[in-house]
């Protein structure tokens, strides 16, 4: 497992554990970032830009440090 933030423009993982703060995670899950889930990271960098699920979603650095994932292939 590695932090989503270690990844580069292209690659898929799943997610593994998404930490943090309770009212944070919550509402990652609203967002479709929760354990299971496949996503891509579409641009890597201070403010990361992921699809999830056909839906592009954009975390800050530290936000998408708290999620662990596991890479897949596409």
């Amino acid at each position: 497992m590695l932090p989503l933030d270690m990844l580069s423009a292209g690659d898929w993982a799943e997610v593994a554990e998404v930490s943090g703060r309770p009212e944070w995670v919550g509402r990652l899950a609203e967002l479709g970032i929760r354990q299971g889930c496949r996503l891509q990271v579409v641009q890597p960098g201070a403010t990361c830009l992921l699809n999830v699920s056909g839906c592009k979603l954009c975390l800050r650095g530290a936000d998408s440090a708290q999620i662990l994932v596991r890479p897949v292939a596409g």
